[in-house]
């Protein structure tokens, strides 16, 4: 997330951060609430997996291989098109919407908010017109011909709706109404299916796109219903107020769009690239792959982005805390993140059956090696946010440019010299170099250190990691499942206990409670 650009800023270390600090009440109370968001957010996107279980079986049945591979090209155009009209905004605005509410400046989150309404609007509108002009262009860079014109014309709307929604969502979490995000992204991801099945069920191919377009409309309505339970008045603004406070917004917004640009992107010329070399099928398994890997860690970084950024932004100024805020971050989410992971490595072939069908058995072994990689982010997107928080939007580019760079280097050789599994070694290879990248730009930019247990809480979840993975490399196959059973309930038991250890008991959900105090674990 950053390039190896000096700062040229002293900031204080964590050094004088004594443990007895470390474990101070307050501390209990930040992990509370840490956990509670993390449930908030992990809880609905737990119900979102069940949601696109069922989403993503009758799309796979329906469509098989190829069509999932028309399902991830056209989502990474209409990703592509929210990361150059959506200007970054969505994510400058949860900067900007948090950083009022930490001033407690009624007035400037006001006009924030409205102005923030109004920016998305117009962006969203110029968005969709020009992936409407440029609609053939786009097939024909995408898949070689402009057969898929009128599709891609299509997906304008899905991009409208999409940059909408994502300045509507940017005010809830800003506002840090977490709960409302979290039932936000449960709706929207219910009414979405309900109504997209049934179009590519009837039209099959030719459904894919209206049922993305169906997806988004779904999305602007459940967020725009709780955006606007958000009780602000629009302040009388003068032309200059609303010029310097869009212009504040896109600024920062820039750095985060052009950074967003290039993560989309890498992902876009990555498909492309196994589209051309591989074949359509190859592209709907690597997909497939790239979901799956994406579901267990993906919820976790969803819950840290949620509530994480914008309280760390509150904190930014004051570099041991902002630091600590990390640290503590980063321990529950390896917390959380190992069982996961190294769950997905042992059952693989399982949820690839269960989630798509026997068709996509091909996709395992990428499926592996892209939860390497899944497991590295975990380490690496915490430390990220310090430059996202503190406003350094040039640091932020350039790091994101190198990484880009590299990511897209080593893809494009790994995939031409291993096939179908260089796409996920290619990953795991960025995100080893992202940690080397990383660490040492947020040590400089605000005396950043692991803390002595994060440290061996990863070394420890990596090796388990690297144990399941190696055993089905060089283990006969029931010999490499047993391995990482053990493992796996080894270290949820590990996890629990950990987790237990961090915040009171009383601080949990009283479900949860219940549960741990029947079984005897928080005995």
């Amino acid at each position: 997330m950053s390039s190896s650009a000096s700062s040229g800023l002293s900031a204080p270390t964590l050094e004088s951060v004594t443990p007895a600090a470390q474990a101070a009440p307050a501390e209990k109370h930040t992990y509370g609430q840490i956990l509670k968001s993390s449930a908030l957010i992990g809880g609905s996107s737990v119900l979102n997996i069940g949601i696109g279980i069922v989403r993503t079986k009758v799309m796979a049945i329906l469509l098989g291989p190829a069509g999932v591979g028309l399902v991830g090209l056209y989502t990474s155009i209409s990703d592509l098109g929210l990361s150059i009209a959506g200007m970054g905004v969505n994510s400058s605005g949860v900067r900007q919407i948090a950083e009022a509410v930490g001033s407690d400046n009624t007035e400037r989150i006001a006009l924030t908010a409205t102005v923030l309404r109004r920016t998305s609007l117009i962006l969203g509108l110029l968005g969709a017109s020009l992936l409407l002009v440029f609609s053939r262009q786009v097939s024909r860079v995408t898949f070689g011909n402009d057969h898929y014109a009128g599709a891609v014309s299509l997906l304008s709307i899905a991009v409208l709706f999409r940059v909408i929604s994502a300045g509507q969502s940017a005010l809830i979490q800003g506002m840090r109404r977490i709960a409302d995000l979290a039932k936000m992204g449960v709706l929207g991801a219910f009414f979405g299916t309900l109504i997209s099945i049934p179009l590519v069920y009837f039209f099959r191919e030719q459904g894919i796109v209206p049922s993305l377009v169906c997806v988004a409309a779904m999305t602007i309505l459940t967020s725009g219903w709780y955006s606007r339970k958000v009780e602000i008045q629009a302040p009388r603004m003068s032309a200059s107020q609303v010029g310097h406070e869009a212009a504040g917004l896109l600024k920062l917004g820039f750095a985060f769009m052009a950074t967003g640009l290039m993560t989309v992107g890498a992902a876009f010329l990555i498909r492309i690239t196994i589209l051309h070399q591989l074949g359509v099928e190859a592209a709907g398994l690597y997909q497939s792959a790239w979901t799956l890997a994406g579901l267990y860690v993906g919820l976790i970084l969803q819950a840290m982005g949620a509530d994480f950024y914008p309280r760390l932004t509150a904190q930014a100024n004051d570099h041991p805390a902002c630091n600590r805020i990390v640290n503590e971050q980063a321990r529950v989410g390896l917390l959380l993140a190992g069982p996961g992971v190294t769950a997905t490595l042992t059952f693989a072939p399982v949820v690839i059956a269960l989630f798509y069908s026997a068709k996509f058995s091909a996709a395992v072994g990428l499926l592996r090696w892209l939860c390497l990689g899944t497991a590295l982010q975990v380490i690496t997107w915490p430390m990220g946010f310090i430059i996202l928080a503190k406003g350094r939007q040039n640091l932020f580019f350039w790091s994101e440019l190198v990484w880009t760079v590299f990511y897209i280097g080593v893809a494009w050789l790994c995939i031409r010299s291993f096939g179908l599994n260089g796409a996920g070694i290619a990953f795991f290879a960025a995100y080893v170099f992202h940690v080397f990248l990383i660490y040492p730009i947020v040590r400089q930019v605000s005396g950043f250190r692991w803390s002595t247990e994060n440290q061996r809480t990863a070394l420890l979840f990596l090796a388990l990691i690297a144990l399941v993975f190696g055993g089905f490399s060089l283990l006969p196959f029931a010999w490499a499942v047993l391995v990482g059973t053990l493992t796996f309930l080894a270290s949820s038991v590990y996890s629990l206990r950990r987790i237990l250890n961090l915040v009171s008991l009383d601080r949990l959900p009283r479900p949860v409670r219940q549960f741990l105090l029947g079984f005897g674990t928080a005995a």
